[in-house]
């Protein structure tokens, strides 16, 4: 029998496909929606920080980004790096974690000052840390992370989870039982702790390598 494995969120067709031609039945539905929402760019310190795909695609939506293009920026995520790049935008340091990210600035930084391009369901780790070091810095919210639970009547053996409100999102209206959950990171593991011990965490946190580590651990079955 098929092992039938739930993505709470849409798939790009090359990793559905990887995951049927590895035999597995694939279910997949959005259980976060990003809203992009009106943000003005008046106090703009020296550095730039984005966490997130997200936070970059609201960013450039906006008719001013382009006068930013000279900024040095930090940011989390070799996607996030990527979009920033591909855009023209000049990214000096990159961390798979907001903790390493955090770790950077403090330990070379801390005498420069920071904007942060959050969404609504950000992490404290990196504000924290800022604070803490008593670094200046502030924050513009340019997006809302909307949580769209979605009751799955289906048996699921395993679970794939992209991010704590992923997580947060599912749990409102089904149980994680016996399910293996894949997470793309720590942080979205960490959101499982109590509920199950049954986590695959990635090698590196993107779709792509959640999508191996699903196919990967049915395979060696």
């Amino acid at each position: 029998m098929k092992a039938r494995v739930l993505s709470t969120k849409k798939l790009l067709p090359n990793h559905r496909q990887f995951l049927l031609n590895a035999g597995l039945a694939v279910m997949e539905a959005d259980f976060i929606t990003i809203q992009y929402r009106p943000f003005e760019l008046n106090t703009i310190h020296q550095n730039l920080i984005f966490t997130s795909q997200n936070a970059v695609k609201s960013f450039l939506k906006h008719e001013k980004a382009a006068n930013y293009t000279a900024y040095p920026v930090f940011c989390v995520g070799s996607k996030t790096r990527e979009a920033l790049e591909k855009s023209g935008y000049n990214v000096i340091a990159a961390a798979e974690y907001a903790e390493e990210l955090a770790e950077v600035i403090v330990a070379g930084y801390a005498a420069e000052s920071f904007t942060f391009f959050s969404g609504s369901m950000r992490r404290d780790t990196l504000p924290d840390a800022l604070v803490q070091s008593k670094i200046t810095w502030n924050e513009i919210e340019i997006y809302q992370t909307v949580l769209s639970p979605i009751k799955i009547n289906a048996a699921t053996d395993g679970l794939l989870f992209y991010s704590p409100s992923g997580v947060e999102s599912y749990l409102k209206e089904n149980r994680v039982g016996d399910a293996v959950c894949f997470c793309i990171g720590t942080t979205t593991a960490s959101a499982l702790e109590g509920i199950t011990a049954n986590v695959v965490v990635a090698n590196k946190p993107t779709v792509e390598n959640v999508v191996v580590q699903c196919v990967n651990y049915y395979r060696d079955l």
